[in-house]
């Protein structure tokens, strides 16, 4: 049986691509996931998001944060200035930039003059495949979340925030092996007995 769990994380993901439009005010486009890539969380340890990760996810209320800092929101769905689709490349994004932001202005800026090319994204996982490879290897794939923000980032915060998640799963399941192996062996210890 797979294991149901929920972590709140951040997963980096590809720059994000910057549009400008003078009819449409400036807005900042790109993708929040991308389906089918491997992210390498630490030695013996990748993780991937499913093409289904996000079904009937994105109703809920979200937002676009700069830096996942819940002070510096870009856009909001429920708001019409940022919005979300799936299509056959991940999760992609629209952002209204307000001009009378400068927080906002300031991170335009930053990614037209490439400075700025991160993306992120929080969210629960809700469901998850786990494969435990025979090298010894895991690996995760995120098959369903729910999620509450997407953001644009210098830094994505998954790399630190996701591997320590994942070597503490690797460190139980490893326990776990530890423990069925023992009382497995005790178990025909006793038989012998």
């Amino acid at each position: 049986m797979l294991e149901q769990r929920q972590a709140r994380r951040m997963l980096p993901l590809m720059a994000p691509q910057l549009r400008a439009d003078d009819q449409q005010g400036k807005r900042i486009e790109g993708y929040f996931a991308t389906f089918g890539s491997i992210y390498e969380l630490g030695p013996g340890a990748t993780e991937s998001v499913d093409s289904h990760a996000f079904d009937g996810a994105l109703d809920d209320d979200i937002r676009c944060l700069i830096d996942h800092d819940t002070r510096l929101v870009l856009g909001r769905n429920k708001a019409g200035t940022l919005r979300l689709w799936v299509d056959d490349h991940g999760l992609a994004f629209s952002v209204d930039i307000n001009p009378a932001d400068t927080d906002a202005m300031n991170l335009y800026s930053r990614v037209q003059r490439g400075d700025v090319s991160g993306c992120s994204f929080g969210f629960d996982i809700l469901e998850e495949d786990i494969d435990h490879k025979e090298d010894g290897s895991t690996h995760w794939t995120i098959k369903r979340v729910k999620l509450y923000e997407g953001s644009i980032c210098t830094f994505p915060a998954y790399k630190e925030t996701q591997a320590e998640a994942r070597r503490e799963d690797l460190k139980t399941i490893r326990r776990r092996e530890v423990e069925d192996w023992k009382n497995k062996t005790k178990e025909r210890m006793s038989k012998w007995h």
